[in-house]
């Protein structure tokens, strides 16, 4: 397991080098594919798990914004 100090200045360039694209990827799928096994047996469908998948992260992004501004950090 990697650990990473956070007075490295240079460490969030060491995350990415390690993690890459391909974990954002996996971490993305992994959610689809708890949203498809906790959606009711009546309502397993791809057109509702991409309703559900987007409700989520357009919450989680109007929040991200809500707690940017509360916080004066950048957007």
């Amino acid at each position: 397991m990697a650990i990473f100090d956070s007075n490295d200045p240079d460490a969030g360039k060491t995350m990415r080098q390690m993690f890459g694209p391909g974990q954002v990827d996996q971490q993305i799928r992994q959610a689809i594919h708890l949203c498809w096994m906790m959606l009711p047996d009546d309502r397993k469908t791809v057109d509702e798990l991409e309703k559900q998948m987007r409700r989520i992260i357009d919450r989680a992004f109007r929040d991200l914004l809500e707690d940017s501004e509360q916080f004066g950090l950048e957007k």
